[in-house]
């Protein structure tokens, strides 16, 4: 009888750890780090030939370092420093990149962040690039009046 009761009692105590590890695990699921979060300081309105300044803010939630390139589009093309790419070791701290720029028209501007697999940008060349996605953008209006 004896021999019956240790099954017993560990049968419960052993649902009730698996049960954890479960919630646990799907708890881990729902949160997933975010790769890249961006903070864009850009007027909405301009004059024309008015020097603009875009800022902007990269960081990430991940624990490793990436490599990342900085570049703009538009429609209609801008000329000048708006074609300028940058590129940076992003750890845990955030990063920054400024654009100055002119133009005359209104323009849709895509702010284009690529993680790369390139050397002699982070020490000792460590650096991951996620499966999932490479590229990371959005998309403003420069209107000018």
């Amino acid at each position: 009888m004896r021999s019956l009761q240790l099954p017993l009692r560990a049968g419960p105590a052993a649902l009730l750890l698996v049960l954890c590890l479960q919630l646990g695990f799907n708890k881990a699921l729902e949160n997933p780090r975010k790769v890249m979060n961006f903070d864009v300081d850009f007027p909405q309105r301009a004059r024309a030939n008015e020097e603009v300044t875009l800022k902007l803010k990269v960081q990430t939630e991940l624990r490793e370092c990436m490599v990342v390139k900085a570049h703009l589009q538009s429609n209609p093309q801008i000329e000048g420093p708006f074609n300028y790419k940058f590129t940076r070791c992003l750890c845990e701290d955030p990063v920054t990149f400024f654009w100055d720029f002119q133009t005359n028209r209104t323009a849709k501007i895509a702010i284009v962040v690529d993680i790369i697999n390139e050397k002699n940008i982070c020490v000792e060349d460590i650096s991951v690039v996620p499966n999932e996605a490479n590229r990371y953008y959005t998309v403003r209006t420069l209107f000018i009046g």
